[in-house]
């Protein structure tokens, strides 16, 4: 079987279930395991490259819902090619969809084991961190300019799971650009950078306001929480223990 994914985490699943022999094309940032960055680009923020996809021959394309241009997945299955198109909206969800893979690429028993460890672990997670009154947490990628998430975004669906929440949890937008004197104000109680910063260059922003902010400040690959990955789990338990 000759597979295309259009998505990193696609292809990370793809991996996971043995497949990375079948991979003949892959998406920019496809870049775990080490293998995955051998296989021919075929995608990138800009969209998918129809003609260079088309000329791979593929039995199998895996398309993200929600992240592809959905004209190009429309494109693709219009041509005739086969395309599992895949959306996660919640962390189990993870679990479920590579279930749906693993049952149209004969390897249902490698993904129901992945699938069902996952579950276990982020039920376990759950339960461990469960909390009446959630931690106020300042979650943020890059500091120019400071932005940080709202209530529907993905990192506090991460939250959620360790008894958090994002600090701006009244924002109206996803990913709202605060103020530093606004996050000074509402006094989180932990500091997330999802960054590949060095720390001591992190620890500097936060460094003349430290006798006003004692939050620790935890740090997270955004490779992996911002990715539907398998490994998000063992990422979510340090990002939990970490906040708590």
């Amino acid at each position: 079987m000759r597979i295309v994914s259009l998505a990193p985490h696609l292809t990370e699943w793809a991996f996971s279930l043995g497949l990375g022999d079948n991979l003949v094309g892959v998406s920019d940032y496809s870049d775990y395991p080490e293998q995955a960055k051998t296989i021919q680009r075929v995608a990138d923020f800009q969209g998918a490259d129809i003609a260079r996809i088309v000329a791979l021959k593929p039995d199998l394309i895996l398309a993200w819902d929600g992240g592809n241009k959905p004209q190009d997945i429309h494109k693709l299955s219009s041509m005739g090619l086969k395309v599992f198109k895949s959306k996660v909206e919640n962390i189990a969800d993870i679990a479920s969809e590579i279930k749906k893979l693993g049952a149209i690429t004969n390897s249902q028993k490698k993904a129901s084991i992945l699938a069902d460890n996952f579950i276990q672990k982020l039920t376990a997670l759950n339960h461990e961190y469960a909390k009446t009154t959630l931690i106020p947490v300042f979650y943020y990628s890059w500091t120019t300019p400071l932005m940080t998430v709202g209530p529907d975004a993905w990192a506090n669906k991460l939250l959620h799971v360790c008894g958090a929440q994002t600090l701006f949890y009244d924002s109206p937008v996803d990913y709202p650009q605060v103020a530093l004197k606004d996050v000074l104000t509402r006094q989180p109680q932990a500091l997330v950078a999802a960054s590949k910063s060095a720390r001591a260059d992190l620890e500097g922003f936060w460094a003349d306001h430290r006798s006003f902010l004692n939050a620790p400040l935890i740090v997270v690959n955004p490779d992996i929480t911002s990715r539907f990955s398998l490994r998000l789990i063992n990422e979510l338990k340090l990002l939990c223990e970490g906040i708590n």
